[in-house]
């Protein structure tokens, strides 16, 4: 099929090391961009994203923030759905005895409580610095100026991320997405928002989902994989990101998506 939209996953699917895209990428996207839309769908923030598109030169595209919680065109937002601020109350109450950091995202805002090796490894590998300041200074903040979070990261350890997963999901599962990045990571966005959702928003001209042929890697993929007129996971996946896709590539570290797309596209 002559797809006409292309949307990628970032960490772990599109990007070959865990901060930049490769040569072959920027050279398969610069073959195919003027043929089809390139939109970059991400768990990351505004600017942890806008780097990657002005290397692949596709700055002019939309991009997906948040799991789908902040849709931007240019300076446009196409959509904003904020975890309420009680919410972020309970996260932090169930996080806060086990130690586990929480990184508080609204926005290209980003705050953390202290510094840490997880800390730094985002930093490093999305090129954003948070702001240092408590947790319960930038909960009272944010009910002050009636903004909630785009995202929530719960960075721990894997035995605090195995105790406070199933909290969560009782807690608050009807209300927030709740995704194991790994064992030391949990991501948290608004339960009606996802990849799939703010793709279906940038739908244009009559184009339909099968027009579209999406990427990824994760769990937050697998709605965007499965209902994708084709849906590709690469070599990494996870095996239920695999079971539900319609074609697996290589790994991420292989250059799976972009020889992907020089083999079909």
């Amino acid at each position: 099929m002559d797809f006409k939209i292309l949307c990628s996953d970032l960490d772990g699917t599109l990007l070959t090391t865990k901060s930049d895209v490769s040569e072959l990428t920027i050279a398969q996207i610069a073959r195919i961009k003027n043929k089809m839309r390139i939109i970059l769908v991400s768990a990351r923030m505004p600017k942890a994203m806008r780097h990657l598109q002005d290397d692949l030169a596709i700055a002019y595209e939309p991009i997906i923030c948040y799991n789908g919680a902040y849709v931007l065109d240019g300076i446009a937002e196409i959509a904003s759905v904020e975890i309420r601020t009680q919410d972020l109350q309970d996260v932090y109450e169930l996080a806060n005895p086990l130690g586990i950091l929480i990184g508080l995202y609204h926005k290209n805002e980003w705050y953390v409580s202290k510094d840490s090796e997880r800390v730094q490894k985002e930093i490093l590998y999305t090129k954003c610095k948070p702001v240092f300041r408590d947790t319960t200074a930038t909960l009272a903040d944010w009910k002050n100026r009636k903004i909630g979070a785009h995202k929530i990261m719960l960075m721990g350890t894997k035995d605090s991320s195995d105790a406070i997963f199933p909290k969560l999901q009782k807690a608050l599962g009807t209300t927030l997405n709740l995704y194991r990045s790994n064992n030391t990571l949990i991501e948290i966005a608004p339960k009606s928002v996802s990849k799939l959702s703010a793709i279906q928003l940038l739908l244009k001209n009559n184009l339909t989902l099968k027009d579209v042929v999406a990427f990824g890697d994760n769990y937050n993929d697998i709605e965007m994989i499965r209902v994708a007129g084709c849906g590709v996971a690469v070599g990494n996946a996870r095996q239920e990101l695999k079971a539900i896709a319609d074609h697996i590539t290589l790994k991420n570290t292989e250059d799976g998506v972009a020889r992907y797309i020089a083999q079909h596209l």
